[in-house]
């Protein structure tokens, strides 16, 4: 059988320590976020993006072996299992090979092939196929397996019955499957026609279209499978049947003798009624999920970056919900979320009311001390841009604006969760709020809508919803712990994502805070209904207690290192106060040579050097490293655009092919990936991330499908040429 720890360190360039250490702690039911962040000594310091993919490796193989196991009791249960056949078995490294071993024992549903077993006909089609008859006719020697009570009354139905235990015998096996398979891969093309060629629909650069399926992109292959679903298109795989059938013979043709056209005959059909659409379905399903999986890892690599988006401190903030018929809602928030006060405007169309818009803005930016004004790009986004940009520039105010991404914010105003936290508020005004907080600490507001409502992917509706929720929870998951969270402010969504607790613990934490006040020691969690050690090992460390009784509560530093942490202080003759004072910057000098130290404290060189960096800078966000909020923009509507014009824009989508930039007015710009740099670049993601303040030109405009191009290389473009 297979050696998963073996394979595993292989493929991921590990040692076998290392993963043996990892499935081990795995298996004791730690998370990810924990082991990657504490258990460094163990594992060599892998980071919780790999760990995420091991794990699932994992459990793929641990599900290979037990397959493997399971086809091996079958095959032995019917007194047909070889020990060749068994070395096969276990020596597969894939579920698909193991499949193909097992396929001519798995039982099926009646077909020609078994209907002539069971009328006798099998000796027939194994004497057919030991090619040794080299004179008299074909239907002289099939004379003597006619069996008229099965329905095989004349000599010509028993042939036909035996050539369909022969194409059904070649169908089944593995090695021309894997054969035909590869040479499927290799020179087949996905091939798809328009279902009406005179519709007009956005699919109609696919209605005669053929790509081999070697070198078809994975946005490609999603697109044409939504254009089919939809009912559009049609969709083949081609591939050359007389070179496919031609391979067969080369195998199974071992000499010239009277059965030799009837097999190649036999062969063809076999190809053509059973090997062929098996393989066609076998490619379709094999780009599917290539294309999902690729798909998916974008996703999760935008909502990541969306996630880790650097919060605005002490913002006090304008918030913006634009409409045209209902008004544009309005919430204020003062510099922790809080609502302050709330209204409607009406700057857009058919009011058009600028004048009282600028009077309710003016009124809240003097009454609330607001420095951020807040919009969302959704519908009326333009004209409440223009009555805000007028009503700065005219007040003098040193208030800063910017647009929001809108993507999810109605979804979560509408939930259970929001009227569970706003019940008193409408939707519009927890939609607005939303917008305004997501500003304000992006990751604490983004965590409540469903991940797939963010709006940073491709296709997402298309994709294999699990893998995707389980890919963006791992995300959401991975940036909450890497940046930490405040037990005392924290909501029940946030905390949910801690490692270890999880909705209904992170429930009981906010409901003991509410009866018990603010904790003020992270062992105060055990208290909590439900967290037990073992979560408490889990998640005490990403929990931050600010102003506490313990100065370590503050920091990343973990509870079971808190001695480390406090030999460390000694060692540097620190007092614990001076972490609650902004850290200690010269600690590492202060405490010599490490590896000493760490031999001296009974710890790990790893802890070690995780502590010191806390200790240097006490609960650092991680998002502070980000790309600043871009504030205002010149461009106001799409009528103000002219190609060649240089301008600031947020990367707010990545995809395969290019990248989606928010350059001030209601639709995002499109940088394909062959304008992103001047040299080659493989995927969008190489040079940009969600979150990025980018320079670029505007390449081409379409006014009537309102699309814009962008590129990112000055001097590239037809406006320069």
């Amino acid at each position: 059988m297979l050696d998963i720890s073996s394979a595993l360190a292989a493929e991921f360039k590990l040692t076998q320590a290392q993963v043996a250490a990892t499935i081990g702690l795995i298996d004791d039911g730690n998370t990810i976020p924990f082991i990657a962040r504490y258990r460094k000594e163990a594992t060599g310091g892998i980071d919780d993006a790999t760990l995420r993919e091991l794990c699932e490796r994992l459990t793929y193989l641990q599900n290979l072996e037990a397959r493997k196991a399971e086809v091996l009791r079958l095959v032995d249960g019917q007194g047909k299992l070889t020990p060749e056949l068994r070395a096969e078995i276990e020596a597969a490294t894939v579920m698909r090979r193991v499949e193909d071993l097992y396929k001519p024992y798995k039982k099926k549903r009646a077909t020609r092939a078994s209907k002539a077993r069971d009328a006798g006909l099998e000796p027939l089609a194994a004497l057919i196929l030991e090619q040794l008859q080299t004179r008299g006719e074909p239907l002289d020697i099939t004379a003597a397996y006619v069996n008229k009570e099965a329905g095989y009354d004349t000599p010509e139905l028993a042939l036909q019955g035996a050539l369909d235990i022969i194409a059904e015998q070649v169908a089944d096996d593995a090695e021309y499957t894997a054969l035909l398979r590869g040479f499927t891969r290799k020179r087949g093309s996905i091939v798809s026609v328009a279902v009406d060629a005179g519709e007009k629909t956005v699919y109609e650069m696919y209605y005669d279209f053929s790509e081999p399926i070697l070198k078809i992109p994975n946005h490609r292959v999603l697109a044409i499978n939504r254009g089919e679903k939809e009912e559009k298109l049609r969709v083949r795989v081609q591939t050359d049947a007389d070179v496919a059938t031609g391979m067969l013979e080369k195998r199974v043709i071992k000499r010239q003798g009277i059965f030799t056209e009837l097999l190649k005959t036999t062969l063809a059909d076999s190809y053509k009624r059973l090997i062929a659409p098996s393989l066609e379905r076998e490619m379709r399903n094999e780009l599917t999920e290539r294309a999902e999986a690729d798909a998916i890892k974008v996703f999760a690599r935008n909502t990541e970056n969306l996630l880790l988006t650097p919060p605005m401190r002490d913002a006090r903030v304008i918030a913006i919900d634009p409409g045209y018929r209902t008004g544009c809602k309005v919430a204020v928030l003062d510099e922790r979320g809080k609502l302050l006060d709330c209204t409607t405007i009406y700057p857009t169309p058919p009011k058009s009311d600028i004048t009282g818009a600028v009077r309710v803005l003016t009124q809240y930016a003097d009454k609330h001390d607001v420095n951020v004004i807040v919009v969302g790009n959704g519908t009326g986004s333009r004209e409440t841009e223009e009555a805000v940009a007028g009503f700065i520039e005219k007040s003098g105010k040193d208030i800063k604006y910017t647009i929001v991404n809108e993507a999810g914010a109605s979804v979560y105003s509408a939930s259970r969760l929001a009227s569970e936290e706003y019940p008193g508020l409408d939707v519009t005004t927890r939609g607005a709020m939303s917008l305004g907080r997501r500003l304000q600490d992006p990751l604490a507001e983004l965590v409540k809508i469903p991940p797939r409502s963010i709006g940073v992917g491709q296709y997402q509706h298309d994709l294999d919803q699990t893998a995707l929720d389980t890919a963006l929870s791992g995300v959401v998951e991975n940036a909450v712990n890497r940046v930490g969270v405040d037990l005392n402010t924290a909501s029940a969504s946030l905390l949910g994502y801690v490692a270890g607790i999880g909705a209904a613990v992170a429930k009981n934490i906010v409901a003991y805070r509410e009866a018990n006040g603010a904790f003020n020691d992270r062992r105060q969690l055990k208290k909590v209904p439900k967290l037990g050690d073992k979560a408490f090992g889990q998640c005490a460390g990403f929990l931050r207690i600010s102003g506490g009784r313990n100065p370590l509560d503050s920091t990343a530093v973990h509870p079971e290192s808190y001695a480390i942490a406090t030999g460390i202080l000694k060692r540097a003759d620190v007092k614990p106060e001076a972490i609650t004072n902004g850290g200690v910057p010269d600690i590492s000098e202060r405490v010599g040579d490490l590896p000493a130290l760490a031999a001296e404290l009974g710890a790990g060189l790893p802890t070690v050097r995780d502590i010191i960096a806390e200790l240097q800078k006490p609960g650092r966000d991680i998002r502070d490293d980000a790309p600043p909020v871009v504030f205002s923009r010149s461009v106001k509507s799409f009528d103000d655009l002219i190609v060649g014009m240089e301008l600031t824009g947020t990367v707010r989508n990545v995809v395969d092919f290019g990248a989606f930039i928010d350059i001030g007015v209601k639709q995002d710009g499109l940088v394909h990936v062959s304008k992103m740099a001047d040299r080659f670049v493989r995927h969008p993601g190489e040079v940009v991330a969600v979150g990025d303040a980018v320079k670029v030109w505007v390449d081409s405009i379409d006014r009537e499908r309102g699309k814009i191009g962008l590129t990112m290389v000055e001097g590239k473009g037809p406006h320069l040429a």
